[in-house]
């Protein structure tokens, strides 16, 4: 089986969401971001497996489409968090470059599948 490098990093980064959130609730008592964090750096990967799970181009491009909406969400979090202090420079730095690498791929395998 062919490796998917979307799906697997997305998968990842959704990991890495779920550990941050439980840092932000047991070590930064935030309740409120920590939860925005949760909903859209995990929705990211369940939306790029419902994609290669479409039924048509139009569903794979729709979801697809979605995943990429939640990444770029995720990252408006996570600068928020930074700025505010909840998370550290290094901690940040680290987490946003996978996010960021993952919507330089999304808007890639997107712009590809449109013009087909």
């Amino acid at each position: 089986m062919k490796e998917n490098v979307i799906k697997e990093k997305s998968f990842e980064f959704s990991i890495r969401v779920i550990n941050l959130y439980k840092y932000l609730i047991n070590d930064k008592k935030e309740f409120i971001l920590s939860k925005q964090i949760i909903r859209s750096g995990t929705s990211i990967g369940a939306n790029v497996e419902e994609a290669c799970a479409g039924q048509s181009k139009k569903d794979f491009v729709a979801k697809l489409s979605i995943s990429l909406k939640e990444a770029k969400e995720t990252h408006y979090w996570l600068r928020l968090l930074s700025r505010c202090d909840y998370i550290d420079e290094q901690m940040f730095n680290s987490i946003v470059k996978d996010c960021d690498e993952i919507i330089v791929i999304l808007t890639r395998i997107l712009q590809t599948s449109r013009k087909k």
